[in-house]
């Protein structure tokens, strides 16, 4: 029978937390009842056979964002049921089944102890807790509505992942082809054109110029130096890649280039816009000031033009602009955008409707991963066809031309 930790009020309005074992959750809940006690929070333990295997990969020092999504909503919930935040982070801490969440909490928890805040304690750790979490976080603190400003934060986090799982979403069948199409090429070229090749050098036939300089990459292909050459280049130009990319330079150049490819431009444009509008829209209901939620906001965009652009948008409106006008001179954002705020401003709505442009865009956005699957595919398919088509040719050609002249001979 699995066990189920809890939090729950007494009738004396003081908080619980134990460990109960039922059937089920509603079980589970109904016993607490028996007991005279308010649930506030159910959830089934973990099972642990007291064996670790745990094995450390790269990048498992980041938070998944379903984990986080779970963290931030179970805070929300005790501290809307008026759980002291402090007791609220130790009992999610001791309920944590995540190790990245295992490791922080403590430390969380020990800085609270120490006099620091939720935000402060939270932004000693950005690779669990970005700027915009902190951020929001700060701002429910000051305004007393953190129960509120966590909720918030939730439903942001899973409209972010779910956009972000729909691009990737869009990209695993044309890579796949992608990788068969290469493994195709190799194939043929390394075991299959060798071989024919041989048949055609002893018919001592003249061989077109294609079907020579095909042969002559089969048989480059197959020295040693040449599969060397692969196996150890082509890691290194990857690590060369992402590390030229990860610089300042180097990332705005790589995403400069990708907003000049037409479908490519379509997708990265709309995501931005959707992102950027739904993560500023939750700051902006938080009480984040309107600089302070562009600057942050900027940073989550994942595109570094539009990020420079949205950075300058910060600086004009903290010198006095608008942010719709600025937002107009964009090159990248649509007149709709500009349009809109405009509304939003005027009748100090900003924050619900960018809510509305961040709705109509991630709308937008699932027209625009399909619209990339419907080319992408095409193309990966006439570039498999078109490769095997080539060999074909230029391998059966010649052999097609010495049975016409051996069967016009005859």
């Amino acid at each position: 029978m699995p066990n189920f930790t809890y939090i729950a009020h007494t009738k004396t309005g003081t908080t619980q937390n134990g460990t109960v074992s039922a059937r089920n959750r509603e079980a589970a809940l109904a016993a607490l009842r028996e007991k005279q006690l308010t649930p506030v929070l159910v959830k089934e333990a973990a099972a642990h056979n007291g064996l670790s295997m745990e094995i450390k990969l790269p990048g498992s020092d980041k938070v998944k964002p379903k984990d986080l999504v779970v963290f931030t909503r179970e805070l929300s919930t005790m501290v809307n049921a008026g759980v002291p935040i402090l007791r609220s982070l130790t009992i999610l801490s001791a309920q944590a089944e995540a190790p990245v969440m295992k490791k922080v909490l403590p430390q969380v928890i020990a800085d609270i102890q120490g006099g620091a805040t939720l935000s402060a304690a939270l932004s000693k750790h950005p690779k669990v807790f970005s700027s915009i979490y902190v951020n929001m976080v700060r701002a429910g603190e000051a305004g007393g509505i953190l129960d509120e400003v966590l909720n918030r934060l939730a439903f942001q986090q899973e409209k972010d992942a779910a956009l972000k799982g729909k691009i990737k979403a869009a990209m695993v069948y044309p890579s796949v082809i992608g990788v068969v199409t290469l493994l195709a090429f190799f194939v043929l070229m390394t075991f299959i054109v060798p071989k024919i090749g041989g048949i055609l050098e002893q018919m001592g036939t003249a061989l077109p110029i294609y079907t020579r300089a095909l042969l002559s990459i089969s048989n480059t292909m197959k020295q040693t130096w040449f599969i060397a050459s692969i196996i150890v280049g082509v890691p290194v130009l990857v690590i060369l890649f992402r590390r030229w990319k990860k610089t300042p330079k180097g990332r705005y150049q790589w995403h400069s280039f990708l907003l000049k490819i037409p479908v490519i431009k379509d997708l990265i444009v709309k995501t931005a816009i959707a992102r950027f509008s739904r993560i500023f829209a939750s700051l902006m209901g938080a009480g984040v000031s309107i600089t302070e939620s562009i600057e942050t906001t900027a940073g989550a965009i994942g595109n570094a033009v539009i990020e420079k652009e949205l950075l300058a948008c910060s600086k004009a409106v903290s010198a006095g602009g608008e942010l719709s006008k600025e937002i107009e001179r964009s090159p990248h954002f649509p007149p709709i955008v500009a349009q809109m705020l405009a509304v939003g401003e005027e009748t100090g709505q900003t924050d619900t409707v960018i809510l509305k442009i961040a709705e109509f865009y991630e709308e937008e956005v699932d027209t625009a991963v399909g619209a990339l699957s419907s080319v992408i595919e095409p193309v990966m398919i006439v570039v498999l066809g078109g490769m095997v088509g080539l060999i074909a040719i230029s391998v059966f050609g010649p052999i097609t031309s010495v049975e016409s002249n051996t069967g016009s001979g005859s």
